[in-house]
Protein backbone atom coordinates (compact mmCIF):
# COMPACT_ATOMS: atom_id res chain seq x y z
CA UNK A 1 0.00 0.00 0.00
CA UNK A 2 1.02 3.88 -0.75
CA UNK A 3 2.11 6.17 1.75
CA UNK A 4 1.92 9.32 1.81
CA UNK A 5 2.98 12.52 3.97
CA UNK A 6 0.04 14.35 5.84
CA UNK A 7 0.75 17.95 4.26
CA UNK A 8 3.84 19.70 6.29
CA UNK A 9 3.30 17.60 9.01
CA UNK A 10 5.84 15.53 7.10
CA UNK A 11 4.01 12.08 8.86
CA UNK A 12 4.25 9.18 6.72
CA UNK A 13 0.51 7.43 6.66
CA UNK A 14 -1.17 4.42 4.76
CA UNK A 15 -4.14 6.20 2.44
CA UNK A 16 -6.45 3.95 4.04
CA UNK A 17 -6.52 4.78 7.58
CA UNK A 18 -8.42 1.99 10.47
CA UNK A 19 -11.62 3.94 11.68
CA UNK A 20 -11.85 2.85 14.96
CA UNK A 21 -15.31 3.60 15.83
CA UNK A 22 -17.01 0.68 14.47
CA UNK A 23 -14.69 -1.78 17.48
CA UNK A 24 -15.78 0.09 20.01
CA UNK A 25 -18.51 -0.03 23.01
CA UNK A 26 -20.54 2.30 20.75
CA UNK A 27 -21.00 -0.55 17.91
CA UNK A 28 -19.22 -4.04 17.68
CA UNK A 29 -17.77 -3.75 21.41
CA UNK A 30 -14.78 -6.14 20.45
CA UNK A 31 -13.07 -7.70 23.33
CA UNK A 32 -9.43 -5.81 23.66
CA UNK A 33 -8.16 -9.11 22.32
CA UNK A 34 -10.34 -9.55 19.24
CA UNK A 35 -10.17 -5.49 18.48
CA UNK A 36 -6.62 -5.79 18.83
CA UNK A 37 -6.47 -8.57 16.09
CA UNK A 38 -8.66 -6.82 13.85
CA UNK A 39 -5.81 -3.88 14.01
CA UNK A 40 -2.93 -6.32 13.23
CA UNK A 41 -4.75 -7.58 10.65
CA UNK A 42 -4.94 -4.39 8.56
CA UNK A 43 -1.14 -3.56 9.88
CA UNK A 44 -0.11 -6.95 8.26
CA UNK A 45 -2.04 -5.87 5.09
CA UNK A 46 0.10 -2.33 4.88
CA UNK A 47 -2.43 0.08 6.95
CA UNK A 48 -0.43 1.89 8.99
CA UNK A 49 -2.57 4.52 10.37
CA UNK A 50 -5.73 4.63 12.97
CA UNK A 51 -8.05 6.90 14.20
CA UNK A 52 -9.89 6.92 17.44
CA UNK A 53 -11.00 9.13 19.86
CA UNK A 54 -11.90 9.83 23.89
CA UNK A 55 -15.47 9.05 22.89
CA UNK A 56 -14.98 5.60 21.57
CA UNK A 57 -13.85 4.29 24.92
CA UNK A 58 -11.45 2.05 22.28
CA UNK A 59 -8.05 2.76 23.45
CA UNK A 60 -7.61 -0.79 25.03
CA UNK A 61 -7.88 -2.26 21.88
CA UNK A 62 -4.84 0.16 20.75
CA UNK A 63 -2.79 -0.88 23.65
CA UNK A 64 -3.21 -4.45 23.06
CA UNK A 65 -2.48 -4.07 19.53
CA UNK A 66 0.87 -1.78 20.52
CA UNK A 67 2.53 -4.60 22.11
CA UNK A 68 2.82 -6.39 18.87
CA UNK A 69 4.77 -4.13 17.10
CA UNK A 70 7.32 -1.22 16.22
CA UNK A 71 5.59 2.26 17.94
CA UNK A 72 7.08 4.43 15.83
CA UNK A 73 6.28 2.28 12.75
CA UNK A 74 2.70 3.30 13.19
CA UNK A 75 0.36 6.39 13.64
CA UNK A 76 -2.88 7.18 15.84
CA UNK A 77 -4.98 9.92 15.58
CA UNK A 78 -6.93 10.37 18.67
CA UNK A 79 -9.37 13.57 19.32
CA UNK A 80 -11.29 15.11 22.18
CA UNK A 81 -13.79 17.91 23.10
CA UNK A 82 -11.15 19.60 25.36
CA UNK A 83 -11.67 23.48 25.48
CA UNK A 84 -9.77 24.37 28.20
CA UNK A 85 -5.84 24.13 29.59
CA UNK A 86 -6.97 21.50 32.07
CA UNK A 87 -9.73 19.54 29.93
CA UNK A 88 -6.75 19.34 27.34
CA UNK A 89 -4.17 18.21 29.75
CA UNK A 90 -6.80 15.18 30.73
CA UNK A 91 -7.36 14.17 27.55
CA UNK A 92 -3.59 13.90 26.80
CA UNK A 93 -2.90 12.19 29.65
CA UNK A 94 -5.60 9.62 29.33
CA UNK A 95 -4.47 8.89 25.54
CA UNK A 96 -0.77 8.35 26.91
CA UNK A 97 -1.81 6.17 29.69
CA UNK A 98 -4.65 3.78 28.17
CA UNK A 99 -2.71 3.25 25.20
CA UNK A 100 0.76 3.10 26.82
CA UNK A 101 2.62 5.25 24.41
CA UNK A 102 4.69 8.05 25.10
CA UNK A 103 3.85 10.29 22.08
CA UNK A 104 0.43 11.28 20.07
CA UNK A 105 1.18 11.54 16.29
CA UNK A 106 -2.18 13.41 15.97
CA UNK A 107 -4.30 15.31 18.43
CA UNK A 108 -7.64 16.98 16.82
CA UNK A 109 -10.61 19.06 18.55
CA UNK A 110 -13.33 17.16 17.95
CA UNK A 111 -16.11 18.01 16.10
CA UNK A 112 -15.79 21.84 15.40
CA UNK A 113 -18.36 23.53 13.53
CA UNK A 114 -16.95 27.15 12.51
CA UNK A 115 -14.51 29.86 13.94
CA UNK A 116 -16.61 30.52 16.76
CA UNK A 117 -16.31 27.07 18.23
CA UNK A 118 -12.29 26.98 16.94
CA UNK A 119 -11.84 30.09 18.71
CA UNK A 120 -13.99 29.06 22.10
CA UNK A 121 -11.65 26.02 22.12
CA UNK A 122 -8.63 28.00 22.03
CA UNK A 123 -6.91 27.33 25.30
CA UNK A 124 -7.01 23.85 24.29
CA UNK A 125 -5.01 24.27 21.29
CA UNK A 126 -2.58 26.81 22.92
CA UNK A 127 -1.91 23.40 25.34
CA UNK A 128 -1.65 21.70 22.81
CA UNK A 129 0.60 23.58 21.12
CA UNK A 130 2.87 23.43 23.96
CA UNK A 131 2.67 19.64 24.31
CA UNK A 132 4.21 19.53 20.63
CA UNK A 133 7.11 21.83 21.05
CA UNK A 134 7.85 19.18 23.87
CA UNK A 135 7.62 16.23 20.97
CA UNK A 136 4.22 14.33 22.87
CA UNK A 137 2.44 15.81 20.17
CA UNK A 138 3.22 15.73 16.78
CA UNK A 139 0.28 17.53 15.35
CA UNK A 140 -2.97 19.27 16.12
CA UNK A 141 -6.26 19.55 14.36
CA UNK A 142 -9.46 19.31 13.89
CA UNK A 143 -12.29 16.87 12.50
CA UNK A 144 -15.52 18.38 11.30
CA UNK A 145 -19.07 17.41 9.78
CA UNK A 146 -19.22 21.09 8.58
CA UNK A 147 -17.92 22.68 4.88
CA UNK A 148 -17.55 25.79 7.52
CA UNK A 149 -15.51 23.94 10.04
CA UNK A 150 -12.57 23.24 7.32
CA UNK A 151 -12.92 26.86 6.29
CA UNK A 152 -12.27 28.00 9.82
CA UNK A 153 -9.67 25.35 10.20
CA UNK A 154 -7.97 26.78 6.79
CA UNK A 155 -7.65 30.60 8.66
CA UNK A 156 -5.10 28.99 10.93
CA UNK A 157 -2.05 28.35 10.36
CA UNK A 158 -0.53 26.98 13.74
CA UNK A 159 -2.99 23.90 12.54
CA UNK A 160 -1.77 20.92 11.10
CA UNK A 161 -4.16 18.67 10.17
CA UNK A 162 -7.74 18.56 9.23
CA UNK A 163 -10.95 15.24 9.25
CA UNK A 164 -13.53 16.51 7.39
CA UNK A 165 -16.58 14.09 6.26
CA UNK A 166 -16.60 13.23 2.66
CA UNK A 167 -18.45 10.66 0.58
CA UNK A 168 -19.76 10.22 -2.90
CA UNK A 169 -23.60 11.38 -2.22
CA UNK A 170 -22.41 13.91 0.75
CA UNK A 171 -24.27 12.07 3.54
CA UNK A 172 -23.24 13.79 6.74
CA UNK A 173 -22.35 16.80 5.42
CA UNK A 174 -24.62 19.27 7.92
CA UNK A 175 -24.33 22.46 5.98
CA UNK A 176 -23.91 21.48 2.18
CA UNK A 177 -22.54 19.24 -0.62
CA UNK A 178 -20.41 16.77 -1.25
CA UNK A 179 -19.34 19.59 -4.30
CA UNK A 180 -18.87 22.34 -1.19
CA UNK A 181 -16.71 20.11 0.83
CA UNK A 182 -14.32 18.92 -2.04
CA UNK A 183 -14.17 23.46 -2.47
CA UNK A 184 -13.06 23.69 0.94
CA UNK A 185 -10.23 20.99 1.40
CA UNK A 186 -8.64 22.35 -2.22
CA UNK A 187 -8.40 25.57 -0.21
CA UNK A 188 -6.99 23.16 2.72
CA UNK A 189 -4.38 21.65 0.14
CA UNK A 190 -3.38 24.49 -1.16
CA UNK A 191 -1.98 26.10 2.22
CA UNK A 192 -0.24 22.60 3.14
CA UNK A 193 -2.46 21.47 5.27
CA UNK A 194 -2.97 17.29 5.94
CA UNK A 195 -6.50 16.03 4.96
CA UNK A 196 -7.60 12.89 5.60
CA UNK A 197 -10.96 12.22 5.18
CA UNK A 198 -14.19 10.23 6.92
CA UNK A 199 -17.22 8.50 6.36
CA UNK A 200 -16.57 7.20 2.74
CA UNK A 201 -19.41 4.67 3.09
CA UNK A 202 -21.62 7.28 4.90
CA UNK A 203 -21.64 5.43 8.28
CA UNK A 204 -22.88 1.92 6.44
CA UNK A 205 -25.16 3.29 3.98
CA UNK A 206 -23.77 3.36 0.75
CA UNK A 207 -22.28 -0.37 1.46
CA UNK A 208 -24.47 -1.53 -1.63
CA UNK A 209 -22.59 1.02 -3.84
CA UNK A 210 -18.56 0.09 -2.02
CA UNK A 211 -16.63 0.41 -4.98
CA UNK A 212 -18.05 3.22 -6.79
CA UNK A 213 -17.81 5.45 -3.15
CA UNK A 214 -14.24 3.93 -2.72
CA UNK A 215 -13.05 4.93 -6.09
CA UNK A 216 -15.12 8.81 -5.62
CA UNK A 217 -12.93 8.63 -2.26
CA UNK A 218 -9.29 7.52 -3.68
CA UNK A 219 -10.13 10.30 -6.70
CA UNK A 220 -9.77 13.11 -4.88
CA UNK A 221 -6.23 14.04 -5.15
CA UNK A 222 -6.49 16.72 -2.41
CA UNK A 223 -6.88 14.05 0.77
CA UNK A 224 -3.66 12.34 1.31
CA UNK A 225 -5.81 9.39 3.59
CA UNK A 226 -9.57 8.28 4.08
CA UNK A 227 -10.54 6.49 7.65
CA UNK A 228 -13.09 3.74 6.99
CA UNK A 229 -15.03 1.27 9.75
CA UNK A 230 -13.75 -2.12 9.58
CA UNK A 231 -15.29 -4.84 11.98
CA UNK A 232 -13.94 -7.90 9.87
CA UNK A 233 -11.67 -9.43 8.18
CA UNK A 234 -13.27 -9.58 5.34
CA UNK A 235 -14.11 -6.15 5.31
CA UNK A 236 -10.36 -5.34 5.22
CA UNK A 237 -9.63 -7.60 2.81
CA UNK A 238 -12.13 -6.05 0.64
CA UNK A 239 -11.14 -2.37 0.97
CA UNK A 240 -7.68 -3.47 1.15
CA UNK A 241 -7.78 -5.35 -2.15
CA UNK A 242 -9.95 -2.18 -3.80
CA UNK A 243 -6.90 0.33 -2.88
CA UNK A 244 -4.36 -2.08 -4.64
CA UNK A 245 -6.37 -3.44 -7.54
CA UNK A 246 -9.32 -1.27 -8.14
CA UNK A 247 -12.00 -3.29 -7.60
CA UNK A 248 -13.33 -6.58 -5.07
CA UNK A 249 -13.72 -9.90 -5.85
CA UNK A 250 -17.38 -10.65 -6.72
CA UNK A 251 -18.00 -13.43 -4.19
CA UNK A 252 -16.49 -11.06 -1.47
CA UNK A 253 -18.21 -8.24 -2.61
CA UNK A 254 -21.41 -10.13 -2.47
CA UNK A 255 -21.05 -11.57 1.09
CA UNK A 256 -20.28 -7.76 2.54
CA UNK A 257 -23.41 -6.69 0.77
CA UNK A 258 -25.11 -9.43 2.45
CA UNK A 259 -23.84 -9.19 5.59
CA UNK A 260 -26.42 -8.93 8.11
CA UNK A 261 -26.65 -5.50 9.33
CA UNK A 262 -28.31 -3.38 11.81
CA UNK A 263 -29.68 0.61 12.56
CA UNK A 264 -27.53 2.21 15.01
CA UNK A 265 -28.60 5.41 16.56
CA UNK A 266 -25.98 7.40 18.77
CA UNK A 267 -26.88 8.34 22.38
CA UNK A 268 -25.77 12.05 21.38
CA UNK A 269 -29.79 11.77 19.23
CA UNK A 270 -31.55 14.74 20.47
CA UNK A 271 -34.78 13.11 19.77
CA UNK A 272 -35.72 16.34 17.06
CA UNK A 273 -37.87 13.59 14.91
CA UNK A 274 -36.76 14.95 11.45
CA UNK A 275 -35.84 11.17 10.57
CA UNK A 276 -39.56 10.07 11.73
CA UNK A 277 -40.95 12.75 9.19
CA UNK A 278 -38.89 11.99 6.14
CA UNK A 279 -38.52 7.75 6.35
CA UNK A 280 -41.24 6.47 3.55
CA UNK A 281 -41.02 3.03 5.49
CA UNK A 282 -42.07 3.79 9.16
CA UNK A 283 -38.61 2.57 9.88
CA UNK A 284 -37.76 4.51 12.81
CA UNK A 285 -39.83 5.71 15.68
CA UNK A 286 -39.57 8.36 18.49
CA UNK A 287 -39.43 6.79 21.95
CA UNK A 288 -38.56 8.62 25.17
CA UNK A 289 -37.65 11.67 23.12
CA UNK A 290 -34.91 9.66 21.18
CA UNK A 291 -34.83 8.09 18.05
CA UNK A 292 -34.95 4.24 17.69
CA UNK A 293 -35.02 1.90 14.97
CA UNK A 294 -38.30 -0.40 13.82
CA UNK A 295 -36.10 -3.76 12.86
CA UNK A 296 -39.23 -4.88 10.64
CA UNK A 297 -39.34 -1.93 8.61
CA UNK A 298 -36.19 -0.53 7.96
CA UNK A 299 -35.24 -0.65 4.94
CA UNK A 300 -30.97 0.38 5.60
CA UNK A 301 -31.82 3.02 2.19
CA UNK A 302 -29.71 5.48 4.49
CA UNK A 303 -32.73 8.46 3.96
CA UNK A 304 -33.00 9.20 7.16
CA UNK A 305 -28.99 9.55 8.05
CA UNK A 306 -29.23 12.24 4.91
CA UNK A 307 -31.00 14.74 7.42
CA UNK A 308 -29.99 13.78 11.02
CA UNK A 309 -28.18 16.72 11.93
CA UNK A 310 -25.81 15.06 14.57
CA UNK A 311 -25.41 12.49 11.96
CA UNK A 312 -26.03 9.94 14.70
CA UNK A 313 -27.81 7.61 12.13
CA UNK A 314 -25.25 4.76 10.77
CA UNK A 315 -25.71 1.23 9.14
CA UNK A 316 -23.41 -1.15 11.50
Amino acid sequence: MKYEALGASNIEVSKMCFGSLTISPLQANLSYKDGAALIRDAYDKGINFIDTAELYENYGHIKEFLKHINRQEYVIATKSYSYSKETASKSLDKALKEMNTDYIDIFLLHEQESEHTIRGHYEAIEFFLKAKEKGIIRAIGISTHRVEGVRAFNKYKELDIVHPILNIDGIGIQDGSANDMLDAIKESKQLGKGIYAMKPLGGGHLIRSVEDSLRFITSVKEIHSFAIGMQSIDEITANVSFIEKGYIEDELKRKLINKKRRLHIDDWCEGCGTCVKVCQHGGIRLENNKAVPVKDKCVFCGYCSKHCPQFCIKVV
